[in-house]
């Protein structure tokens, strides 16, 4: 018999793990079960963070763009109609729009405006209008039309008053953009101009006013050829205790995990704005979001971490895991299960899967689901399908699923 705590009833699939020291709960899995097991903290934690993703919809000229560097002389046009792109957004995904006019905040012109209140009326995700708003009237106008907050930038600059009134009249719903050169000083007008202010004495001023958070962006920053200003980012943070999000973008999944490490007296970012970062193929919304939701709680660092699964053919399982998926069988049990009708596997560092023969008869169909990260996700397909296993491509075309004996559904996927 397998190496199991005496009186528990083994679940179809049980998580084990061998840590140092002795709190046990429960651990959910990705789809809402619980796997009954066990896990135990160390003495260093490792705090995981929760921020939202949003995505940015830059429109000029009635057209979704994005711009290099942030500059209205390097334009490239990317869909004629804005709300199917912020829709395509909402689909993958992200949590939030950001929905910048460009027109408003570069050239004064409103002519973006209807199609903005159209966005508003057609869209059910949180928007966020920034660009342009320069008076206490379009603010509340574009509250009242259906937007989840306004941000404000160059006229909250240079009218503190305003927002003073409109954080009283609209709480929770205003917020700031502010556009950060790496001396700290604040770029406004669609970073056309030097404001000659700096940003700790503009984050206590607008925090003092109610504002709701602050949109941080590093400026004139390339954002697929440039890592993220995360001195700046840390220090807004210690500037103020109102939540800031991370808007100037970042070159890929190694960026996004640099700005979940930002930690200010346990305080992080509320958020990370990206757009041409997912539609260049750098990286999935999904992908993004695992990242930024991290684990959902605090935990410890595992020494070895044993999935334990109960099968109603222990043949024919091991044969899939071993052969078609490549696992590796464990002929010294570390656990002192010698002479049982386990099957062990190596799944990867530290990691074991134990197969054990299913107790007593049982008609019920058990399923589990399995992820694994594969370097060369094709590779793996014609493999998987020279062993005459069906291969299920997901809508994200970044990964596929098989199906395994005994109700086992396994995700191949790409590395982050």
């Amino acid at each position: 018999m397998s190496n199991w705590p005496a009186g528990r009833k083994r679940n179809p699939i049980e998580i084990v793990i061998t840590v140092q020291a002795s709190l046990s709960f429960s651990v959910p899995s990705s789809g809402g079960r619980r796997f009954n097991g066990y896990l135990y903290r160390t003495a260093n934690p490792i705090q995981s963070s929760f921020m939202d993703l949003y995505a940015r919809v830059n429109i000029l000229q009635g057209r979704a763009v994005r711009l290099g560097r942030g500059s209205l002389d390097d334009v490239t046009y990317l869909d004629a109609d804005p709300i199917n792109r912020a829709r395509g957004w909402a689909e993958m995904g992200v949590d939030r729009l950001l929905v910048v006019d460009l027109d408003a905040a570069a050239y004064r012109s409103y002519r973006n405006r209807p199609l903005i209140d159209r966005m508003l009326e057609v869209l059910d995700i949180p928007i966020v209008v920034a660009g342009g708003i320069r008076s206490e009237r379009e603010a509340a106008r574009l509250l009242e039309a259906g937007a989840d907050k306004v941000t404000m930038g160059t006229a909250a600059i240079e009218t503190p008053t305003m927002v003073w009134d409109l954080c009283r009249d609209f709480p929770d719903r205003m917020m700031v953009s502010l556009d950060v050169l790496g001396n700290e000083e604040l770029v406004t007008e669609g970073w056309t101009s030097d404001s000659g202010r700096f940003l700790e004495e503009v984050m206590v001023e607008m925090a003092s006013c109610g504002v709701s958070g602050f949109f941080v962006t590093d400026a004139r920053r390339d954002v697929l050829s440039e890592r993220p200003d995360i001195d700046i980012l840390r220090t807004a943070l210690e500037y103020i205790d109102e939540p800031v999000v991370a808007s100037g973008g970042v070159r890929n999944l190694d960026d996004l995990r640099s700005l979940t490490s930002i930690e200010v007296e346990d305080r992080t970012l509320d958020g990370v704005v990206v757009g041409r970062e997912v539609t260049e193929g750098r990286f999935t919304v999904g992908q993004a979001k695992v990242v930024l939701q991290g684990s959902g709680g605090t935990l410890s660092k595992l020494i070895s971490l044993r999935v334990v699964m109960s099968c109603t053919d222990i043949g024919s399982s091991r044969d899939f895991f071993e052969q078609a998926l490549g696992f590796t069988r464990v002929e010294d049990e570390p656990f002192g299960n010698e002479g049982s009708d386990s099957v062990l596997l190596e799944v990867g560092l530290d990691t074991l899967l134990e197969l054990v023969p299913e107790e007593g008869e049982s008609d019920r169909v058990r399923s589990c689901r399995l992820a694994l990260i594969v370097d060369d996700l094709e590779e793996r397909r014609e493999r998987l399908q020279g062993y005459g296993l069906s291969v299920r491509s997901m809508t994200d075309g970044s990964s596929f699923q098989v199906e395994g004996p005994g109700g086992v559904t396994v995700t191949f996927s790409e590395p982050f």
